[in-house]
């Protein structure tokens, strides 16, 4: 896989919304939205504080992504997020017509974009660009390390 500086530099920044996850107690998925090389919205998990299965990085930076730009239709942007999205975030990244997703590490149980199943190939309307494994291994040591610490505390 080839990996593009301006990837990496994007990934960066949802790594460091998982790690600011990770200090929250929570699973360390970070992600953020980029339109015309800006970022426009960020979102990390946030299940454990909000006790709401919803709040998913993914669907919190869509969500905060349609408040900016003031429509529901993300057309011309970026997720990068550090996580293989699940079966409902994937399903918000095809209705928010978002044209392009990269993500980090793959999601063996639950990964919804390759792991499991990609609905990225289903008869949807919408088909966002992939890209997958970007970072992965740091972003597979950030959850790999998060679920040791956790262990260790039972």
């Amino acid at each position: 896989m080839i990996t593009n500086e301006t990837d990496l530099y994007y990934m960066n920044k949802a790594i460091e919304q998982a790690k600011i996850a990770a200090s929250e107690g929570e699973v360390p998925v970070g992600a953020v939205i980029v339109k015309d090389r800006r970022i426009i919205s960020c979102g990390r998990n946030r299940r454990e504080l909000g006790k709401n299965a919803l709040y998913h990085a993914e669907t919190e930076a869509i969500d905060n992504a349609c408040k900016a730009l003031g429509g529901w239709r993300l057309i011309g942007c970026t997720l990068y997020v550090t996580l293989e999205p699940c079966p409902m975030c994937a399903g918000a990244i095809i209705n928010s017509r978002i044209e392009r997703v990269v993500f980090g590490a793959y999601d063996k149980k639950a990964g919804s974009l390759g792991s499991v199943v990609n609905l990225f190939e289903l008869p949807y309307n919408h088909k966002p660009e992939l890209v997958g494994g970007v970072c992965q291994e740091e972003c597979g040591n950030l959850l790999s390390s998060f679920f040791e610490r956790l262990r260790k505390k039972d």
